[in-house]
């Protein structure tokens, strides 16, 4: 199939495809007579893996590490797991620190709404700001 079929079965642009053949995600493909590219139901697979490994936050380098060690014939479970579970970690340190973050915005919020407007006299800072820290 060519490019644009490819990427239509994917869903993904004919760029996105030729970015992942220069960077090694998808191996360059046959041409036919004419030059066009020709591309198997092993790229479809190949795409659709990218694609899925994305959705769960695993970046392209890391996506290509779990290829690497698939096209060298080794198992991925382990290093996968580990990639997701660094994942997890950082996920839940951002969680932490919305959270944080949060609660710290709440409690301006809430301070805000005792303070009186007409008591607000620096030209520099506001006082729900001020008052904050």
């Amino acid at each position: 199939m060519k490019i644009g079929e490819l990427g239509d079965l994917c869903g993904v642009t004919a760029k996105t495809i030729r970015y992942y053949e220069s960077i090694g995600l998808l191996a360059e493909p046959g041409r036919t007579s004419s030059g066009y590219r020709d591309y198997g139901d092993q790229a479809v697979e190949r795409l659709r893996f990218i694609r899925d490994a994305q959705a769960t936050g695993l970046t392209l380098a890391e996506i290509a590490s779990v290829v690497e060690l698939k096209s060298s014939g080794k198992t991925s479970c382990a290093h996968t797991m580990a990639l997701i579970e660094g994942h997890l970690t950082a996920i839940d340190a951002q969680i932490e620190q919305l959270t944080a973050a949060r609660r710290e915005l709440a409690s301006m919020a809430n301070r805000a709404k005792a303070l009186d407007p007409s008591s607000c006299t620096d030209p520099n800072r506001c006082q729900v700001i001020s008052e904050a820290r």
